[in-house]
């Protein structure tokens, strides 16, 4: 009787330290992985070996990831879905589509949190059907290390550094004041490749600041987009601070000056990170948004209107 009291009192014991120390690894990695929680900004690339106009992110610009028990919520990560709650245990998520079905299959392993979605196309494939990305998140002091691969290759292998928008430097600004920016003064329009045309209209400076409003009306004459745009005197130098659609203000602050050209950056900006606007010797006006570094800005080409 004791020796069955004994065997029972010790299969309880061990059954409840398995728990215990299941719950401990499960809780230990849910502590480690809280490291990639957050959203996250593009920074750097760091793929070897690529030309400058090559670089660029490898997934979204800006992304997030939310540590939940036992699993990472994905958003923003480019393949239109939002909030896919991938498991930590090898489990598979499956969102079926019209076309498509994705299934993502995560883990947590040696510091890194990484996933693959692979890619069932009802509709059968096509020489370029992408079958499979493999993303993984390794947390470093720099920031978060972003690795993709793409199935079949786009590009062998794409590295990237992303930042949470506090932990990424303000760049240092330039001594300015509104009055230095005349010469983008005026009615600026132009033609955009798809046809569509394009303006910017900024008032003279005064009072500190220059107002604009841009506006682009499509080939079939019907306005498509518009923006509100302000540059204004902060702290001895310049801000530029747009609103696209009308939206929240983004601001950018200016790094470089010259007689014609000026350069605005916010690296804790997704995209654009840089604008810049310059006026060539004949009189017109270009303006570019980019990334800081890297990459093939999209320009604008503008003429004074009325040619004055």
């Amino acid at each position: 009787m004791q020796v069955r009291t004994w065997l029972s009192a010790t299969v309880v014991f061990v059954v409840t330290l398995c728990a215990a120390l299941a719950l401990s690894a499960r809780s230990s990695q849910e502590r480690a992985a809280s490291a990639v929680d957050g959203e996250w900004i593009y920074v750097e690339d760091k793929t070897e070996g690529r030309a400058l106009e090559q670089l660029g992110p490898p997934m979204s610009s800006k992304f997030s990831m939310r540590v939940e028990e036992g699993a990472v919520v994905l958003d923003g990560h480019g393949s239109g879905h939002r909030n896919v709650r991938v498991a930590l245990d090898g489990s598979v998520t499956e969102i079926k589509e019209k076309d498509t079905i994705s299934r993502y299959r995560g883990s947590w392993k040696d510091g890194v949190f990484e996933y693959e979605v692979a890619f069932e196309r009802l509709a059968g494939e096509s020489p370029t059907s992408i079958k499979r990305i493999q993303r993984s998140f390794r947390p470093t002091p720099d920031g978060l290390l972003v690795r993709v691969v793409v199935e079949p290759p786009i590009v062998s292998e794409s590295l990237a550094l992303y930042r949470h928008a506090e932990d990424i430097p303000l760049p240092t600004p330039a001594k300015a004041k509104i009055s230095d920016l005349n010469w983008l003064a005026g009615p600026w329009v132009g033609k955009r490749s798809s046809g569509s045309s394009i303006e910017e209209r900024w008032s003279p400076p005064a009072g500190g600041a220059m107002l604009a409003i841009s506006r682009t009306i499509n080939t079939s004459g019907k306005m498509n987009a518009f923006e509100y745009l302000r540059i204004v005197e902060r702290d001895g130098g310049l801000v530029y601070i747009a609103q696209p659609g009308g939206a929240a203000a983004t601001e950018f602050v200016l790094t470089e000056l010259t007689a014609q050209r000026a350069v605005f950056d916010n690296p804790r900006h997704d995209y654009p990170k840089r604008i810049v606007y310059e006026l060539s010797a004949e009189g017109g006006l270009s303006a570019t948004t980019g990334y800081i570094k890297g990459g093939t800005p999209r320009r604008f080409d503008f003429t004074r209107e009325g040619g004055k």
